[in-house]
């Protein structure tokens, strides 16, 4: 009897911990509020694909990173028929809260289980080989070891094609000659966009000026910081441009506060989904384009290989080819100029030009 009664409150410990994992729902309208009504793992009731999804610093409502995985999973749940639960990375928590966030999916028989963002690498890496039947996948994530875990799929992008582009409109818009980008953290991955995007604009215009700034050097907290954002992007306006690229997760959300309050003339461009559609009423006129990262893609794909039976493993690559970047075009305001930003996707996929991956 003490072992049976031992059991079963693991159990409850177990089921409540997903529940609060699926519950925990810190998305926002456009207003800012918190709305738990929209979250499509609370009513998915489907016989198909048990999806696991951790999500990054920032979580749903990000408007961004976090907002783009969670419309790959809101499709699965449609046309896959999937059930889910999802859980969500805090600032500053240890590598072990990651590693107990996979575990409890694993435990619950989640299938596959996927880590929103690189920070999720090392946590996979500890968890995956304790469960070989599961199949897990990491959204920018990387092989830390380079163990080559049968079960593992590390879902990158071609963030420097996609950010070519919007470089490319960025030259074509400016008055002042002079444009910027603000990166969350002073990584390699982001550097992969600034190195895009200075790379479109100088290919467009070559006596164009670049402005760079990071909001951290290596703290996660840069994709959830949006005062800092906001400085950022303020610093660059008051130093001449009139074009501001982000690459910040949720911190988006201070440098299109900074484009609104620097006037008319004034653009910020957003990053993996089209923020133009979620941002606040004052910025909606200033959001020139977004690099399109599609992480939707790539989280629906990941689903539906294990729901087809061939699950993906090893390195997988989304560049223009696949659909897995590009641009928005919601506003109207780059219409003058999208046969130009085509000519250079064309010319991209095509292979005649060479987009680098570093500054």
């Amino acid at each position: 009897m003490r072992r049976l009664s031992k059991i079963a409150v693991m159990a409850v410990i177990a089921s409540i911990a997903l529940t609060g994992c699926g519950n925990n729902d810190n998305n926002k309208d456009n207003k800012g509020t918190t709305s738990s009504s929209a979250d499509v793992c609370k009513t998915a009731k489907g016989k198909g694909p048990k999806v696991g999804l951790a999500y990054d610093v920032g979580g749903r409502g990000d408007q961004s990173f976090n907002d783009s995985a969670y419309a790959g999973l809101k499709k699965a749940v449609s046309d896959l028929d999937a059930t889910c639960v999802t859980g969500e990375a805090t600032d500053g928590e240890a590598e072990s809260a990651r590693e107990t966030r996979l575990k409890d999916m694993a435990d619950a028989g989640m299938n596959p289980i996927i880590g929103v963002g690189f920070a999720y690498s090392d946590a996979v890496n500890a968890v995956a080989p304790n469960y070989p039947d599961i199949s897990f996948g990491v959204i920018d994530g990387f092989d830390p070891d380079k163990t080559a875990n049968a079960n593992v799929a590390y879902l990158g992008f071609a963030e420097n094609e996609g950010s070519y582009l919007v470089g490319v409109a960025a030259a074509l818009k400016t008055k002042t000659g002079t444009i910027g980008f603000v990166g969350g953290v002073h990584n390699d991955l982001i550097k992969k966009f600034e190195a895009g995007y200075v790379a479109g604009a100088k290919a467009t215009k070559p006596d164009i000026k670049v402005q760079v700034k990071y909001i951290e050097e290596s703290d996660l907290s840069g994709f959830g910081d949006p005062a800092g954002g906001k400085d950022a992007a303020t610093a660059e306006y008051d130093a001449g441009a009139d074009v501001v690229y982000h690459a910040s997760g949720a911190s988006g959300s201070g440098v299109f506060e900074a484009a609104a309050d620097a006037g008319t003339g004034k653009w910020a461009i957003g990053v993996d989904s089209d923020q133009y559609l979620t941002a606040s009423a004052s910025a909606k006129p200033h959001i020139l384009t977004s690099m399109l990262k599609r992480v939707d893609v790539a989280t629906f794909d990941m689903i539906k290989s294990v729901a087809d039976g061939s699950p993906l493993t090893s390195y997988q690559t989304y560049d223009l080819k696949k659909d897995g970047v590009g641009y928005a075009t919601s506003g109207g305001f780059i219409d003058d100029i999208k046969s130009k930003i085509d000519e250079a996707a064309t010319k991209i996929k095509s292979g005649e030009i060479k987009v680098p991956t570093t500054p």
